[in-house]
């Protein structure tokens, strides 16, 4: 992203606070994981969003109509000791030449400066409830400029999240660009992965694998890496990753890089011998139909819980198909039955965070779908041990997942080209495995 895109965004929540707001948004810090080690810095995904800064311990301030600039940043000063242990630290003139700061402070200024930057202001709009130590010192300022210049100073105070949320769920053409190169990242590790499994690796091995391929391209995972094997498919958010892989069972694959801020997030399911077995080819067919009945409702105007009902009556059929569940499709629909084995929503919004920002209902309807929005689609199937059916079923989990851009005219699928069907899956997963 350039500085424009920036501040292109800070002028868009500053257009909706109003020209006597101010917004007071703090970015992330650093976590201790045991003693002299932290760990991994990642920078809030709102603070990055506006500000494109990825330095811990850093205040984004915007006040509208402010004669010296309404972009002030204040951040950890240049310490050469500390930058001989740590690495360079970004600085105030960088934040200004760099970052397009109007006025950059060290942090150490903040608590004298802000009660001064919060008087003549209407209201103070600020990330209440993420940090309470924050919002601490956000209310110690408020009461000192109150004290200052009396009803000069904010006497109301807005919450950041409906006012920026609305902006970060449409993407804009640099947004889907960064989507789209994080989806061929973590594309392009699914499928060289198929060529690797094999009965005896273990899950952690699976996960080791794509984490080459997401670190040897400067990214990270967008979330834990699921590498389920057999039974453990059908536990959603399985991620101990320790078991063995099994001769006849399959492994459900679950993951996506985070590439600059921006996350991808891909489901395959695969046979660890590389040939599905009668049963886990009809499970799995089952899955593929909704998935391809959902991708056809993702598209402008429509909801976004269309996909989401298509794809279960499709599960709901299958199942009944496949002697899951007994009884009429429509009646299992409505009492909810068919959740024993299907128990998540078809999607998610996808961006920056893994789950995006962004409400699901507006008014208390589905929202309707958007050029530049981008969903998952990710119907899947899980029939634990124990579950009361036929035992050639038992142990399957299936999931099958792409990530979607909205377009003017349906959607693009940016995670496409990983292979999907059966014939595809058995293909690339033709190597030496016996």
């Amino acid at each position: 992203m350039d500085a424009t895109e920036y501040a292109r965004r800070r002028a868009a929540l500053m257009s909706r606070m109003g020209d006597d707001a101010i917004a007071v948004i703090a970015g992330a810090g650093e976590c201790p994981r045991n003693r002299d080690v932290d760990y991994p810095f990642r920078q809030s995904s709102d603070f990055r969003y506006l500000t494109g800064f990825i330095e811990p311990d850093a205040v984004a301030v915007l006040a509208p109509g402010r004669a010296e600039g309404a972009f002030i940043l204040f951040s950890r000063e240049r310490d050469p000791l500390r930058e001989t242990w740590e690495g360079r630290t970004i600085g105030q003139a960088a934040a200004q030449s760099d970052y397009g700061a109007d006025a950059a402070y060290p942090i150490d200024e903040l608590d004298a400066m802000m009660p001064g930057l919060l008087a003549d202001r209407r209201s103070l709009v600020g990330d209440l409830g993420a940090d309470e130590t924050f919002d601490q010192r956000l209310i110690a300022w408020l009461g000192q400029a109150r004290a200052q210049v009396g009803e000069r100073a904010p006497q109301a105070v807005e919450t950041l999240a409906p006012l920026l949320h609305a902006e970060r769920l449409i993407k804009s053409p640099a947004e889907v660009e960064q989507l789209r190169a994080a989806a061929r990242i973590s594309a392009d590790a699914h499928t060289r992965l198929m060529a690797t499994v094999e009965p005896g690796m273990m899950e952690y091995q699976v996960e080791a694998e794509l984490l080459y391929d997401f670190r040897r391209h400067n990214g990270e995972p967008a979330y834990p890496i699921i590498a389920g094997g057999g039974a453990n498919a059908c536990v959603l958010h399985y991620i101990a990753n320790q078991d063995a892989l099994r001769d006849g069972d399959l492994l459900l694959v679950d993951a996506g890089v985070e590439l600059a801020g921006y996350a991808a997030d891909i489901t395959r399911t695969l046979p660890v011998n590389g040939r599905f077995s009668a049963e886990q080819r009809a499970v799995y067919e089952v899955v593929l139909a909704a998935q391809q009945a959902a991708l056809e409702r993702v598209g402008p105007g429509e909801s976004f819980n269309a996909a989401h009902q298509a794809a279960t009556r499709v599960l709901v059929e299958g199942m009944v198909d496949l002697g899951l569940l007994t009884g009429d499709v429509d009646a299992l629909i409505d009492s909810g039955d068919y959740r024993r084995y299907f128990m998540h929503r078809t999607g998610h919004w996808l961006g920056m965070d893994v789950h995006d920002v962004g409400p699901y209902k507006v008014d208390g309807d589905w929202r309707t779908l958007q050029p530049g929005m981008v969903v998952t689609v990710e119907p899947g199937l899980y029939i634990p041990p124990g579950s009361p059916v036929d035992t050639r079923w038992q142990g399957i989990g299936v999931r099958i997942e792409d990530d979607c851009v909205v377009t003017d005219s349906g959607h693009d699928n940016l995670t496409a080209a990983v292979p999907k069907t059966v014939e595809a899956i058995e293909a690339a997963m033709a190597h030496d495995n016996g």
